[in-house]
């Protein structure tokens, strides 16, 4: 957290229905000392079409230090950039000129699927003893996702992860407790339940991800999993305490069945042998005038929250709530996991709202991946979830655009009314930045 300021973030940039266009990463200046302070200064174009870039992160971080396995030596170089839709790998060097960014090798499908079995790569975490990667799917798609794993050396694919699955079969994010011994693990669908946009009917009958799961690492096997319930669908996102003498963390539920809202859970260590998780927020539903709804919600006579993204400050106080259905940025103070204290809100975008930027008209999207500085003090956003799926909540074919909050020292927020990205066509999903940012690293020793 004392660490120098950011001085430039990197940004997946996606193409989605293009023919001919590929997606690629955007280098934006976040030097507010900078002539091109909040502006692209540079974009990498990948060299094939149709990849859909995710979520993506360096193939070293804090975690190159833990004594299970440590490489000191390895430097915070290279980006690990999965495409979603291809399966296709890029490893993208940021060293010898941060703002100009080369690709140093790509991961071809073939290779991926043959020597993982799987596909549809998600989620990038360094490891000490390699970088880890999750896969929605196995390599024909219909399969278990699960977890795979880099060389930090060469990037190699070294081989699935998991050896004893248990009940696990859905895929989607996933992070650990290293002094604990635990990964966590939770759900989305399968490539049949989300490259052609969302099923209505898969979600009525709870056929979308219900679970977290918990894993022994060094076994390798499935130890635990705790199921919401069928009312609850879509289990996204997990942030572990970054503390390492800590064992808790928060996961975010996109949708409740029930009543269209989202949930905040909290995952613990109820003794040394069982985990439990809580709900500890809940945001409902707004109430809406169907001729103002997406094809999805004109019946529904409402809009849900669609909370698709969570981010935790490096020091455990913040967590940070992107509510991508309703275009609200919410900030909670979690200091106490269980009794989380609602502190601020923006609102920007949203399927109904439209809330504008002051550097912008009426927007589409609204906040949804959401990036940390380390300090805790800049929260970076963007507005694309996943192309197909943008389109059946926003069908007014949505332009991609990043914006930012100031924190308060005792929290609190502010809208940058200076800060806005405008990227047309092209939409704006992942964000790291340089150095290293909230949703990366991995810690080894208390502080």
């Amino acid at each position: 957290m004392q660490a120098p300021r950011e001085k430039l973030g990197y940004v997946a940039t996606l193409n989605f229905g293009s023919n001919d266009k590929p997606d690629a990463l955007a280098v934006v200046d976040l030097d507010p000392g900078s002539s091109k302070y909040g502006k692209v200064i540079h974009t990498l174009q990948m060299p094939y079409v149709g990849d859909e870039l995710h979520h993506y992160g360096w193939s070293c971080c804090s975690s190159a230090l833990c004594p299970s396995a440590p490489h000191p030596h390895l430097e915070r170089r290279y980006l690990v950039v999965p495409g979603l839709r291809s399966s296709r790998i890029y490893i993208i060097d940021t060293k010898p000129d941060p703002a100009r960014p080369t690709i140093s090798k790509i991961i071809e499908p073939k290779e991926l699927m043959e020597r993982s079995g799987y596909s549809r790569p998600h989620t990038v975490h360094c490891g000490p003893d390699a970088i880890y990667v999750s896969a929605l799917a196995s390599a024909n798609g219909d399969g278990p996702g699960g977890i795979f794993m880099l060389d930090h050396f060469n990037f190699s694919v070294l081989g699935p992860w998991e050896l004893e699955r248990g009940p696990q079969k859905l895929s989607y994010d996933f992070w650990w407790h290293f002094t604990r011994d635990v990964m966590i693990t939770s759900e989305w669908g399968l490539p049949a339940q989300f490259e052609n946009g969302l099923i209505l009917d898969d979600l009525i009958n709870a056929r979308y991800g219900k679970n977290l799961h918990f894993w022994n690492m060094r076994r390798r096997k499935n130890i635990q999993t705790l199921s919401l319930g069928d009312e609850y669908q879509l289990v996204f996102e997990v942030r572990p305490a970054h503390e390492p003498a800590k064992a808790y963390g928060f996961v975010c539920v996109v949708l409740g069945l029930k009543d269209l809202s989202s949930s905040i859970w909290v995952w613990y260590r109820e003794n040394d042998e069982k985990w439990a998780m809580r709900k500890v927020i809940e945001i409902p539903a707004e109430p809406a005038d169907p001729k103002d709804l997406p094809p999805p919600l004109k019946d529904l006579k409402a809009v849900p929250p669609l909370v698709t993204d969570i981010d935790l400050s490096l020091d455990d106080r913040f967590l940070y709530v992107s509510c991508w259905g309703t275009g609200e940025l919410r900030q909670y103070d979690v200091s106490d996991p269980f009794q989380p204290k609602l502190t601020g809100s923006i609102q920007l975008g949203g399927v109904v709202r439209r809330t504008a930027h002051p550097k912008s008209g009426p927007l589409l999207g609204a906040p949804q991946m959401v990036e940390i500085s380390r300090d805790g003090k800049r929260v970076y956003f963007t507005n694309s979830l996943y192309g197909v799926v943008d389109d059946q909540f926003y069908p007014e074919r949505m332009s991609g655009w990043m914006a930012k909050v100031d924190v308060g020292p005792i929290g609190g927020m502010s809208l940058d009314p200076e800060f806005f990205i405008d990227f047309g066509e092209t939409r704006a999903h992942q964000v790291r930045l340089e150095g290293g940012d909230a949703s990366t690293d991995t810690f080894c020793y208390p502080s």
